[in-house]
């Protein structure tokens, strides 16, 4: 028998005003076009600077992560400063990241058995590269998010909840980030989903999610003791963790001290200033082309900006192997008002 049509999952997009934000530009003529929409809040909560509609919901992706991470250190888990960097992180598989993974799995006396993210090769285009010419298989230690699904198990022994099960969204763990995430935002989570790692994930608007991160360089300040202290200091000490060498991510972290920045997948982007600023930025199409060229943008109109971070992270246009183009701001949509 035939099924009746399904209602159409898109139509709900068009209730999302994405602005075109980047354009690529090929011999004088815009040949590509990325629509998005950011956020910037100072230290109050208050916006600096929006563009298209960051009151959209998104989904934050591994920009999460540092919010999860701050909910497994409240719930007990006690990793170092490296061990707390790759639970925040999406790493590309070097052998520093599986072995910081490794010993968080260790400390809690488990192995790499424990973990129940999606296998992968790395993320990295070296170590993808490299995995590829090995004849490597998937792995679960490989992928980019076993340094939180670690996190996660020790949390779960120190807790003594169940490990099979921690991925589960009733489980006491995801429960509690949950929650966690909850507070930070100040919205409750209406969508529930799964991130390609398997665990939660939680639909969130963008203005939502660049509070959240407020709210965590606010605590840190605060109190240099505090989880989120642990978090912000992890990251910034242990750029390189965070990612990876030559990711844009890391050399962002490295060219400005102090900054803490962490990019999701399907084009999110989000940076906290060490004076408590956040921006938050996501490319509707989701690719990094856009991101990358859009996040370097914000971060220079709030007083981050380096010319040859730009430079290597916004390759030129090429046509016949030379340069006949690039990635520019579209500037009729370039709304931002720097205020510092």
């Amino acid at each position: 028998m035939t099924q009746p049509p399904q209602p159409n999952p898109v139509h709900p997009l068009s209730h999302q005003a994405h602005e075109p934000l980047v354009a690529l530009v090929r011999s004088g003529l815009v040949e590509s076009v990325h629509y998005g929409s950011w956020i910037a809040l100072d230290s109050t909560g208050e916006t600096i600077t929006s563009a298209g509609d960051p009151d959209a919901l998104i989904y934050p992706r591994s920009a999460l992560k540092p919010l999860q991470a701050f909910a497994l250190l409240t719930a007990g888990w006690d990793g170092t400063l490296e061990q707390v960097a790759l639970a925040c992180a999406s790493h590309s598989g070097t052998s520093r990241h599986c072995d910081v993974v490794t010993s968080t799995l260790r400390d809690a006396h488990l192995t790499i058995d424990a973990l129940r993210n999606t296998p992968d090769l790395p993320l990295g285009q070296n170590e993808r590269t490299e995995a590829i010419r090995a004849s490597a298989t998937p792995t679960s230690l490989a992928q980019n998010c076993s340094g939180k699904h670690a996190a996660m198990l020790a949390t779960c022994v120190h807790n003594r909840w169940d490990l099979d099960s921690y991925l589960d969204p009733t489980h006491p763990l995801q429960q509690h980030i949950r929650t966690t995430i909850e507070s930070f935002t100040g919205e409750p989570i209406t969508i529930t989903s799964v991130d390609g790692c398997g665990a939660p994930l939680f639909a969130m608007t963008l203005r939502a999610l660049a509070h959240a991160f407020t709210t965590l360089a606010t605590k840190a300040h605060t109190d240099s003791r505090s989880p989120a202290a642990n978090i912000i200091t992890a990251m910034t000490t242990h750029p390189t963790l965070v990612a990876g060498p030559g990711r844009d991510v890391t050399d962002m972290m490295v060219a400005f001290p102090g900054l803490v920045t962490k990019d999701g997948a399907e084009g999110i982007h989000i940076a906290v200033f060490p004076d408590s600023r956040v921006a938050a930025l996501k490319i509707a199409d989701g690719t990094n082309r856009g991101r990358v060229t859009a996040a370097l943008h914000l971060l220079g109109e709030l007083g981050a900006h380096d010319p040859q971070l730009t430079l290597a992270h916004t390759p030129a246009v090429l046509g016949g192997g030379q340069p006949v183009g690039h990635t520019y701001i579209i500037p009729a949509r370039d709304t931002t008002t720097t205020r510092q």
